[in-house]
């Protein structure tokens, strides 16, 4: 039996309470009418750091980071000795080069950072003969070739930017305006914040009223832009304009009830928001120390490379092996005293994952074989010791919990044994963002990427497809909705 057509739904950075208020104020029907007919989900875990490149790879392939090896927004390339930037802003991107921002965002992320040994959603279910699709997502990697769109003067300029490169996707693809499968009427503007819904929407229509996929990956990423301007509080506007496109997609396949009968759908955020109040002090604390500059003018020279990434940061050791054993206790050291972070993470020489704040030092690794006197609330077996305090876990009848950290021994010994992730991890405190290399943050306004509960639960709302035995009593994670997928369709 064929099963149904499925839309997976990214909505960006949309917050439980938010989306709640959002269908209390009777301004997201298509989302009510998910939700009336399934399973709402309020608390589906993010990635660490929980930006929107790392959970996007995680939602995408089913996998942490230490396996997809994405590991931040910003992050120091150890192969090629030189940063790695996804758009932190407009001002940041400028100072790594726009160019090279752009093809590290279009096509490295997918083609080279981005593992081959991990497979997408798009990559599976297109080698089981299933019909493909995406709008305007990062990671997008299928078995199709995909050339730059030429439909537009600024796409024809970019075709010769990018030396008439393509990518392999899914069998339809559209990304902005750079790639188009075939000819919708439909315009981004090049994908700028405040169209991207709209592109979409427009899209998503075309190929429902036109019979174009089986699996579809909808991607609505206003909702994040409107959040980091106007705070997580402002949310109800941007989701109410996020779900007016899921809306005008369902109305292509006949309106909502007619649309649900024919399709399963999976709608999700990939992290929360949180509100910012203050900005941390990163680069001034390791003035002591040869920091790796933008440009890489000062490659050779340099020690250590400090990359930001909202309410997340990584610290690279460029040293000499000889060295790094004494430069990592300064490093952490100098990180626990920074106003504004909250945790500090890194492996020390006996492969334990060690996090320490005010609170304490706790470290951990997997359990070895046999029983472990600690589960956490998934299942996975870990050796803990230390101050419980540092994470504000309790361990009871064997079980590790943390209220304020979910999920935080797999999301931190994910993130920590990411071959590209940094030495140092940090993860800010509630309402401290740190600023990119443009100096550009969120005050006033929202962010995401730390370990806190804060940044890191997400909506979750499916229906039209099983969910897993085991998640029926939770706790949920990101990468728990490719193996729906996949299962959904019988590729898994």
């Amino acid at each position: 039996m064929t099963p149904p057509k499925l839309v997976l739904t990214v909505i960006d950075g949309m917050k439980p309470t938010m989306l709640e208020r959002a269908i209390a104020a009777g301004n997201a029907p298509a989302l009510k009418a998910i939700r009336d007919r399934g399973t709402y989900v309020d608390a589906c875990c993010a990635a660490f750091p929980s930006v929107t490149p790392v959970c996007a790879g995680v939602i995408a392939t089913g996998r942490m980071q230490d396996e997809h090896r994405i590991p931040s927004m910003n992050w120091y390339s150890r192969a090629e000795e030189r940063y790695v930037e996804y758009g932190s802003s407009f001002q940041a991107s400028r100072r790594f080069g726009l160019t090279g921002q752009l093809v590290d965002t279009i096509f490295n992320m997918n083609e080279h950072h981005l593992s081959p040994d991990t497979p997408t959603i798009f990559e599976t279910l297109d080698d089981a003969g299933v019909r493909t699709a995406c709008t305007s997502y990062l990671i997008f990697r299928g078995r199709h070739p995909h050339e730059v769109s030429r439909d537009f003067a600024l796409t024809r300029v970019a075709s010769q930017l990018f030396q008439k490169r393509s990518v392999m996707g899914p069998q339809e693809l559209f990304y902005a305006d750079i790639f188009a499968s075939r000819k919708t009427g439909c315009w981004s503007r090049m994908g700028i914040p405040g169209m991207r819904d709209q592109h979409a929407g427009c899209v998503g229509s075309h190929l429902v009223e036109h019979d174009l996929f089986d699996f579809l990956l909808l991607s609505l990423p206003d909702n994040d832009a409107h959040s980091h301007k106007n705070g997580p509080h402002a949310q109800i506007a941007s989701i109410a304009a996020a779900d007016a496109e899921l809306w005008h997609v369902m109305e292509a396949g006949g309106g909502a009830d007619a649309f649900l009968d024919e399709h399963a759908m999976i709608v999700m955020a990939d992290h929360s928001h949180s509100h910012i109040e203050r900005v941390i002090d990163f680069t001034g604390p390791y003035s002591d120390w040869k920091v790796l500059q933008p440009s890489g003018a000062n490659q050779r020279s340099a020690e250590i490379a400090l990359c930001p990434a909202q309410r997340s940061a990584m610290i690279y050791l460029l040293l000499e092996a000889a060295s790094r054993d004494g430069a990592l206790p300064k490093i952490v050291a100098t990180a626990r005293e920074i106003e504004g972070v909250d945790l500090v993470m890194w492996r020390s020489q006996d492969g334990r994952a060690h996090v320490a704040g005010e609170r304490g030092e706790l470290s951990f690794a997997p359990a070895a074989d046999g029983p472990s006197p600690v589960a956490d609330e998934r299942g996975l077996s870990w050796e803990v010791d230390g101050e419980l305090d540092a994470l504000v876990a309790v361990i009871e009848d064997g079980v590790f919990a943390s209220e304020h950290y979910p999920d935080a021994l797999r999301r931190v010994w994910s993130a920590l044994t990411c071959e590209t992730s940094g030495d140092v991890l940090l993860s800010a405190e509630p309402a401290y963002e740190f600023p990119d290399w443009g100096n550009r943050a969120h005050v006033r306004g929202g962010s995401h990427g730390s370990l806190h509960r804060v940044d890191s639960l997400g909506a979750l709302l499916f229906c039209g497809v099983n969910c897993p035995r085991e998640r029926e009593h939770g706790p949920w994670s990101l990468g728990d909705v490719a193996p729906m997928v996949l299962a959904h369709f019988g590729a898994l």
